[in-house]
This record gives C-alpha cells, structure tokens and sequence, in this order.
C-alpha cells in the first residue's frame, strides 16, 4: 500500500480541494495557462515517465534517484504554478482517482501511478 492510499480521508479531501482550488485561481490568473509551453510540457512528462518506468524495478518511493525523478515531476508541474504541498498530494490522488489520468500513467508501467503516488508522498513530506 502505498502512503496515498492510508491517507486520512479528511486530509485526502483537504487535498483534493487544496489542488482543484490553486488549478482554478491558476487558470484564471494566467489565462488559461497561456505562459506554459504545453508541447513541451507534454514532451517532458513523456520523457520523465519513460525514464521512470525503466528504473522502478526493485526500487522504493523514498529511493534516492527515485525522488530525483519526482524533484522533476515537481519542476514541470510548477510550470503551471508552484503548488502548496496539499494541492501535489491532491494531484496523486488525481492520478489514482481519474481513469483517464490512470490510464495515461500506467501505460508508462502498470504500476506507475501507485509507485508515483508514494514518491510523490515522500517528496511532499520531506520537501514541501
């Protein structure tokens, strides 16, 4: 099991308005996300979650090169806007909770988004 899925379930609900929240005020103020280069956005994820997906075999969330793939999660998503740490935890449970954010994840690795979940976990605990 990983630490989103023994989250508290207030505190989960914290976070998932925490994220929605921060989306809509970051949508609103940056017209849409008009600063962001999507393509490469969507270019970068794609490399990160290929990079990931080679190296989880054998590894843990809290591994060291492991955490240094979600410091780069981290990065693209804060390209949007620098979310707080309730509003990234919002966005594992997205991952987990969305079938279509689910099914992109885990085409990567049929475990990607419980594994990235606990990095995700880990990295909000020790960084944010």
């Amino acid at each position: 099991m990983t630490a989103i899925k023994d989250m508290d379930e207030r505190y989960a609900d914290l976070c998932r308005r925490s994220l929605a929240e921060e989306q809509a005020r970051s949508l609103a103020a940056t017209g849409g996300w008009a600063h962001v280069d999507k393509d490469r956005v969507h270019k970068d994820w794609h490399d990160l979650y290929s990079e990931m997906a080679s190296s989880l075999a054998g590894a843990r969330p809290a591994d060291d090169h492991i955490q240094l793939f979600v410091e780069r999660h981290f990065e693209i998503a804060s390209r949007f806007y620098v979310p707080t740490k309730e509003a990234y935890l919002g966005m594992a449970i997205l991952y987990a909770e969305d079938s279509a954010m689910k099914e992109f994840h885990n085409s990567y690795h049929p475990e990607m988004v419980d594994f990235l979940g606990g990095a995700m976990y880990a990295y909000a605990q020790k960084r944010l």
